[in-house]
Parts: C-alpha cells; structure tokens; sequence
C-alpha cells in the first residue's frame, strides 16, 4: 500500500495544442454542487462543461463524507434529495443518507452520464479574461480554455471567484461586523475540549523547554476576546472511510515524513485518562465507517490551514501533504506505538483502511475536508440573524437546517495550560438561503453565480456549509443560470418569480413549515460531534 499517488497538485505541462470549449454554461468545480448545476441546467436544454481541479467526481461526499451532515430531511429536495434516492435504489432502499464513498462516486458518475455532460479533469486555473464586466474565457495551466455565457465557481476554495475579481473575505469577522452575536473568536465552547488540566509544555511545568507540536499560540497578550474577528478559519481534516472486516482490512501504514512527537499532547492526554479520539466512527452499510474528529485531540488539524484560501496551488500542496502526514501518522500511532496503552493499540489495529476504496490513492480518501475558503461578500450576506430566522428574506432559493458549527480555529496557551478556541455549535431552525447570496454584485461581475463560496459570514456558513445544501443550491444557481441565458439578462436581473417558480417546478423546498415536528435542540444533540 502506497500513499505517493495522493496529492492535491501535480503541475501539468502546457499543451501544445490547447483546446477551446465553447459551452453556454461552464462550472468550476466537479463537487456535490457543481454536478447539480450542470445535471438541472443540461435538463433545462444547455450545453454544459464541467472543469475540474482534480482527477476525482464528486468533492468530499464521493471521499469519506459518507455520515451526511443533514439537519432536518424535510428541508432536503430537488436533485439533492434525488440524490439521496438513488442511494437508496443502490442498496434497495427507497433512501439512504449514509453510504460508501464508492457508492456516491457510482451515482455522481452515472448523473454525468446519463445527461451526457463534458468533465474535464486536472484543470488547474489560472487566468480569467473579463470584458465589460463580464467573465467572457476562463484559461487553465495547461493551456486550455472555456468560453461561455454564464459561469459558476463550485470549488470549495471560491478561485474563481478571486481571479475575476470579486470581492471576498477569509477568517471570521467580528461581531459588530454585521451584528451578530456567535461569529469571531470563541473561548469557553463545552464542545471538544480538554476535559482536564493539561500542560502545554515539553517538560512540564517548565515554560522555557517549549511547548508540544500541535499547540499554535503561546503569547497571552494575542489571545483576544469572544466576538473579536480575525484571519484564522476552522481546521480541515479528511473524512476516513475505516473497516474491521479481516477480508477488505489494510493496516494503517507509517506515512512519510512521520513524526511520533506531533502526537504528545494526544499521549498526555490519555494518560490523564481521556481517551476518545477516535469516538467519532458514524457506520455506514458493509461494515465501514465515516471517522470524524471529536474531542480535544483528534482528526482536525488544528491552526494548520490558514493559507490554504489565498495559497497558491504549491503552498496548498504543502498544507494537503502535512494533513495527510498528520491523520495517517495519528492512525498509526495510535495502533503501534508502544508509549499508547495497549488496549488502545488493540481497539485501533482493529481497524484499517477497506481494500476497495480509493484504489488510485494508497486506499486513503483523495479530498481534504475543505470546511471553508473564500466567502463572497454580495449585496446580501448570510448572517447569524438569518440562521436564528431574527431576519426573514424574500428571495429563497432552498434552506439550510445544519446547526450552526465551527470547528477549533487554534490551539493555545491560557494560563499554563492547553485550551482549543473557536469551537461553536447553536440549534436552529431550518431557514432560507438568499438568492442575493450567491450573485456578485453587479458592478462586479454579471454572469457568475458561486451556491458554496456564497456570500456569508463565518458562522452563517458554518450552518450552510454541509454538502446537502450545497447541492440544493447547486440546482437553484443551475435554473438561474438557465433564465439568465434564456432572458439575455445578467444574474442580477434574474427575475426572481420566474425564478421561484422553476425552483417548486424541480421540487425545491423554499419555506419551512413549522407545524412540521422539528425540535431543532434535539436534533442538534443527536448529530453533535457526530459527523460535522
């Protein structure tokens, strides 16, 4: 088993014959989101072309992603529930909301198929040619090219985003920024914590020796307070698709580059008797699992992401590669190395990465968790007051029901002891999602449309931000890329009746009933900590 095929950048080499792909409507980015788009705007009669960044369908739900991260189903329609539908015709079921990441793959792959939509893999972008404010070519490192009439950014990152000049922000703005009152730093959370008094430094008690990898901030005086806003985002990790079955089982191999003492603090840790790194196994059918991070030391990587956003593909390869280091590493040194309890050894080496997923990669998922990049700043921004329904908007384009979530942003020094920051998980109710949001202002850009990168603040998207919903919005930037087209009208201009009434046509759900049984509480203790 080898990892050395897993990377998130291979450079290509320029062609010498580029090809031009003239479509009415190019998407960037084969995610969740972006094969909606295309699946609903090639169903509207258009011809669509999918560029792709990587050499993988389907973003981080065909890689791990496996324990939906779904809030209330009742808010869930269009090619989204569609989508959970055919899960369950492939494992003869009317739906089914967790799967193997090979099962997504097989759904993803046949949509593509069956409305015969062009994917063009490893298209690493580089220039974005605008004219009078509209993006009119889109030109990838290797030479080829994309024109179209309309354009929509689904990668995770929002690159395209960027290069056409859009405005947007990365990190969490602070609380006064668009009053609200759960964005901007955040001490105290009860979430994932260290549940005892443990001591940040290589020799304990002694400042001067240093402190142990993995703690990111160490200077009392930048700590901050709650609500003040700042450049960190929440930490990325990969969503590991393990199994116990002795047949499809491989061990944890020693990853390159590994070194035991990134784990030190997770040893003192359970030596102070806490042991729950690994609590976060959600099962999914033939016996795998969708593994998250839980707890204070675990799968998340913490503090070790911030450029991934504004980084170029280099720098973003280094961050990936230290990601994979970091989780592989965990795994097995949690199953071998002799220092770890030998119950713990034992419970891990029970499990292993399955055979027969991610063939291609050493049998480890392909996509990092992107839990959030760039975010648009439109002439309307998601906000907190929207997910606590405080504010009520007119334009929905399909809800979002996820409480609102932030992992840990760093790991830091409070008083001589290790304390996560920036944890933050509130119930909601299921609300709308504002057409405004994912529409640049018009002054510019007039025909891009980005449903992931969309325009909120961090704590809103941390409700938004779940695969379900981006495929929901997938579909509504799809119709109005279609009416767009159609109208000859920018996507300002997109008349939102018309609109509204193609999205309930597809089977959007735009309002939520609230006779509906939802004790969003309830729900949100059944799925915290369980796959967010």
């Amino acid at each position: 088993m080898s990892l050395d095929n897993l990377h998130y950048y291979v450079p290509v080499e320029k062609s010498s014959n580029p090809e031009n792909i003239k479509k009415d409507l190019i998407i960037y980015g084969a995610t969740p989101a972006g094969i909606t788009a295309a699946v609903q705007a090639s169903r509207l009669g258009l011809t669509v072309a999918i560029a792709e960044f990587s050499n993988n369908l389907g973003g981080i739900t065909a890689s791990g992603l496996g324990a939906t991260d779904l809030g209330a189903k009742d808010a869930v329609g269009g090619l989204s529930r569609e989508f959970y539908r055919e899960m369950g015709t492939y494992y003869g079921k009317s739906e089914q909301w967790t799967f193997e990441p090979k099962a997504a793959k097989y759904v993803f792959e046949k949509w593509i198929k069956d409305h015969n939509i062009a994917v063009y893999f490893n298209q690493h972008l580089d220039e974005v040619l605008m004219e009078d404010g509209k993006i009119t070519r889109i030109t990838m490192e290797n030479g080829h090219s994309y024109t179209g009439d309309v354009f929509i950014d689904t990668s995770y990152e929002g690159d395209l985003l960027a290069k056409a000049g859009v405005s947007y922000f990365v990190g969490r703005e602070s609380n006064s920024t668009y009053k609200e009152i759960y964005n901007g730093a955040h001490f105290g959370s009860p979430h994932h914590k260290f549940e005892k008094w443990i001591d940040p430094y290589v020799i304990e008690g002694n400042k001067e020796s240093g402190v142990l990898p993995g703690i990111t901030e160490t200077d009392q005086d930048s700590l901050g307070f709650n609500g003040q806003g700042d450049n960190r985002i929440q930490a990325y990790n990969f969503r590991i698709c393990l199994t116990k079955d002795p047949k499809n089982r491989l061990a944890f191999p020693k990853p390159a580059n590994y070194d035991s003492n990134r784990y030190l603090l997770l040893l003192r840790y359970i030596n102070a008797g806490y042991w729950d790194a690994m609590n976060l196994h959600t099962m999914m059918p033939n016996g795998k699992s969708d593994l998250n991070n839980y707890g204070a030391f675990s799968t998340d990587n913490i503090g070790m992401n911030y450029e991934w956003p504004d980084g170029d593909y280099q720098t973003r390869e280094k961050i990936f590669q230290d990601h994979v280091t970091y989780d592989v590493g965990l795994l097995y040194f949690l199953a071998n190395d002799s220092r770890v309890p030998k119950h713990i050894r034992e419970e891990v080496a029970e499990w292993g990465l399955p055979k027969d997923e991610f063939e291609d990669t050493g049998h480890w998922p392909h996509q990092l968790y992107i839990r959030e990049g760039r975010r648009m700043i439109s002439d309307y921004v998601m906000t907190d007051n929207n997910s606590l329904r405080q504010t009520t908007i007119e334009d929905s384009i399909g809800m979002a029901s996820y409480h609102m979530d932030s992992h840990h942003c760093r790991r830091v020094v409070i008083d001589g002891r290790c304390v996560n920051e920036g944890d933050v998980e509130i119930p909601i109710s299921p609300y709308p999602v504002s057409y405004r949001s994912i529409r640049p202002k018009s002054e510019e850009c007039t025909n891009l449309l980005v449903p992931v990168c969309l325009s909120s603040s961090h704590i809103a998207y941390g409700s938004i931000r779940m695969e379900p919903v981006f495929m929901i919005l997938g579909q509504s930037a799809g119709i109005a890329a279609a009416l767009s087209i159609k109208n000859k009208s920018t996507v300002q201009e997109v008349d939102y009746q018309e609109l509204r009434e193609e999205l309930l046509v597809c089977g959007q759900v735009l309002e939520w009933d609230d006779s509906v049984v939802d004790d969003p509480v309830e729900r949100m203790k059944e799925t915290l900590g369980k796959s967010n």
